[in-house]
């Protein structure tokens, strides 16, 4: 099913019905076999299994977009970036720079609260492999979109990984911004309505496990971020 979108009045509304959405069928197989077979580790969990919807307020001056939920962590607990080790860094670090209220999230209805801060991701289910088509992507852009207008307070953007960083460019109208850079952790840019682009390797296990991405380097790009927010 495909969610009217002129209908939605704010983003506690979009939050309400992404769960509802139908629109890519490998992604709903993927996602509802995942619930169902789920794995030995999380056999006693009863899976969300449906979109994941965002999380936060439309006052937030951080926007952080990811590339999509985990196949059992979001797609597990029914919350962004929880139940995962992608989800342990970003919440701990979220919290040590003020915008969120725990340093952890273990499942939707724990007591975590953000602050100051908004979540999405270009798309709203797992896709196998981590590798979603572009007609996934393409489906699922249009709630990026409403969020990105409704989010009017937003001064900081932070990309996490190349494909939130491409969704992101695409995003922008500001005509005066440079020629489209290449990805690199730290990259930043000026977008339209004096809202800045923060670019960081996503804190995936593959990344973090690697030293492709390392605490000193995830907590400069925060730090970043908080003098910028502090700043304007």
């Amino acid at each position: 099913m495909k969610l009217d979108l002129a209908r939605i009045r704010n983003l506690r509304q979009l939050q309400s019905e992404i769960p509802n959405c139908q629109l890519c069928p490998r992604l709903n197989q993927w996602r509802e076999k995942i619930a169902r077979d789920k794995v030995a580790r999380f056999r006693q969990w009863d899976y969300w299994g449906k979109p994941i919807p965002s999380l936060g307020k439309a006052n937030a001056r951080l926007l952080v977009v990811g590339l999509a939920p985990a196949a059992h962590g979001a797609n597990r607990t029914g919350r962004m970036f929880t139940g995962d080790r992608s989800g342990a860094w970003l919440y701990h670090i979220l919290h040590e720079y003020g915008f969120a209220s725990q340093p952890y999230s273990l499942e939707r209805n724990d007591q975590l609260r953000l602050i100051d801060c908004y979540i999405t991701a270009v798309l709203h289910c797992p896709p196998p492999l981590n590798k979603p088509n572009l007609e996934e992507i393409s489906n699922c852009r249009p709630y990026l979109q409403l969020e990105w207008k409704k989010l009017t307070k937003v001064r900081v953007v932070l990309a996490l990984g190349r494909l939130a960083f491409d969704s992101v460019w695409k995003l922008d109208q500001n005509l005066n911004k440079p020629r489209r850079p290449h990805f690199r952790h730290g990259l930043e840019v000026e977008l339209e309505n004096n809202r800045m682009l923060i670019v960081s390797f996503h804190p995936s296990q593959q990344n973090t496990f690697t030293g492709k991405l390392t605490q000193s380097m995830f907590d400069s790009v925060f730090r970043r971020i908080r003098e910028i927010i502090d700043g304007s």
